[in-house]
Order: C-alpha cells, then sequence, then structure tokens
C-alpha cells in the first residue's frame, strides 16, 4: 500500500517536512536559549533588591586610564547587584537622559557623576523627573545635586544598548541613551565602566525625583514560541502521515470520507 513513498513527488515531500521540523526545532531551541539567558537576568534582578549593598569596588574594577575614560565594564554576575559608593556630585556635568517613560508618562532620567576621592568617579541616575509645561521634550528644571560628601545606595546597570550622539545645549549634557562611553569623552574624569540607578541617597534625594524601575524581561513570551515551534514540527510531520496514509487508502479502494446515503441511487421496483 505504502509504496507510492518511494516515488520523486514522495520523497520530495517527505525532505520538505524534514528540513521544515528540522527548521522549527531549531527555532525552538534558539527561544529556548533566550528564555534560559532572560530568566537568568530577572532572577538576578530579584537577588539584587534583596541583597546587602556592597562598595562599588568590590563589585567592578575602577577605571585606570586619564580623563574621558572608561574603565571595563562590570561581570555578568555583578549587573543589578546593589552597591554603596561615597563622593562629591559634579553638578556642572549633569546629564538629561530625554524621552524617558516611567508610569507611563514620558519624561527625563537626570544622570549627575560622582567625584570618587581618587578623582575618579561614576555615573549615578538620580531618578526621573517630569518635563516642563509644553511638551515631553521640554526641558525641566532639575533639583540642585546634595553639597559635599554624598552616600549613594543603587543597582549597577551595565551600558545601554545602541547608543545616542551626546550633545551640550546651553551648559548641559543630553542624550537619548545611557552609554558610558559616548558620555566619557565629555567629562574631565575617568569614569566607571557601569552607572548606578539610584535606591537611596544620604543627604535625601529631592522627593521630586522617582525612581527609576528596573523591568524584568518578558521570558514568558520565549517560553509561548517554544511551545508553539514544537507544535509546529509535530503537525508538519503528522500532516505528512495524515497525508501518506490517505493516499495508501484511496490507492486501495478505500475511502475515510463517510458514505453520502442522500446520493445513493434508489433501488429500482416493479409493478
Amino acid at each position: 500500500m505504502y509504496r507510492f513513498l518511494l516515488t520523486p513527488r514522495w520523497l520530495g515531500y517527505l525532505a520538505l517536512a524534514l528540513v521544515a521540523a528540522v527548521v522549527m526545532v531549531f527555532l525552538a531551541n534558539w527561544q529556548l536559549h533566550r528564555y534560559q539567558g532572560r530568566t537568568e537576568i530577572n532572577e538576578r534582578i530579584d537577588a539584587g533588591q534583596r541583597m546587602t549593598p556592597a562598595p562599588l569596588r568590590d563589585a567592578m574594577p575602577g577605571p585606570s586610564g586619564g580623563a574621558g575614560t572608561t574603565g571595563p565594564a562590570p561581570a555578568k554576575e555583578k549587573v543589578y547587584t546593589r552597591v554603596t559608593v561615597t563622593g562629591r556630585y559634579d553638578a556642572t556635568n549633569t546629564v538629561l537622559v530625554r524621552t524617558r517613560t516611567v508610569d507611563s508618562q514620558v519624561g527625563f532620567e537626570v544622570v549627575t557623576p560622582l567625584v570618587l576621592p581618587d578623582g575618579s568617579a561614576v555615573l549615578v541616575d538620580r531618578g526621573w523627573i517630569p518635563p516642563a509645561p509644553g511638551g515631553a521634550l521640554a526641558r525641566p528644571e532639575v533639583p540642585a545635586a546634595p553639597g559635599g560628601d554624598v552616600t549613594v545606595v543603587g543597582r549597577l546597570h551595565e551600558s545601554e544598548s545602541r547608543p545616542d550622539s551626546v550633545v551640550r545645549r546651553d551648559g548641559r549634557l543630553e542624550t537619548r541613551r545611557i552609554a558610558v562611553s559616548r558620555l566619557a569623552p565629555e567629562l574631565p574624569y575617568p569614569i566607571y565602566g557601569a552607572y548606578v540607578l539610584l535606591d537611596e541617597q544620604t543627604p535625601a534625594a529631592d522627593p521630586v525625583f522617582k525612581a527609576v524601575p528596573v523591568g524584568h524581561t518578558n521570558n514568558w513570551q520565549n517560553l509561548g514560541y517554544i511551545v508553539q515551534w514544537w507544535l509546529f514540527a509535530v503537525m508538519t510531520l503528522f500532516g505528512y502521515g495524515w497525508a501518506a496514509r490517505r493516499e495508501a487508502r484511496r490507492g486501495a479502494g478505500l475511502d475515510d470520507r463517510p458514505l453520502d446515503r442522500a446520493a445513493e441511487p434508489m433501488p429500482s421496483t416493479s409493478a
């Protein structure tokens, strides 16, 4: 019944089904890798919120070059950990990061270098503030940074991808992405290779600032894609088997469809 499977046409169908199934399994495994990576990030975020802050120097190495250079990026397992560091804010080099959304509102994040006793600095995201009246891009009035020594506690955050250009307007730096390597050449001291998302500071931060949340990655979406691609692979092979069985039954004179009794000819009767 199944000799037809060795014909060129059906061998082609089989090859096509196998290739499609293999591609779908590959896509499922790729989504599995992404799911595992995003799950690991979420676990680090949760662990960082619970941990006791560690000194910045213990979390990542400092810069070793001169002014305008950056230090190495933190190790992957150190990203999102809580750190503490003491220094003095350099308000003259405050950075406005525009078009940032917190609680569904578009505004600015304010990043200010914290200069450490050794002359290096770490960028501190002091929080989100709303724009001035007139639109989402209207420059806000930035609350003054505390003077003197400030102790910061926050989460270590790596530079953002797809860095944007940095411009200096009216004596203040502006950008759309917090990329340490792009900001460093604009600053007169070496910079750590990551920045700190402020949780708390002493003296206390101005209440106008909103803390910038660390959003969890959507790993459940990847899990859904894994199930989807595996189902598609199984359905592809099942569809080939179903078509082959139907062809075999047709060749044997069988038919899977129910008889249409209404279409049967009526038996003739004789008077």
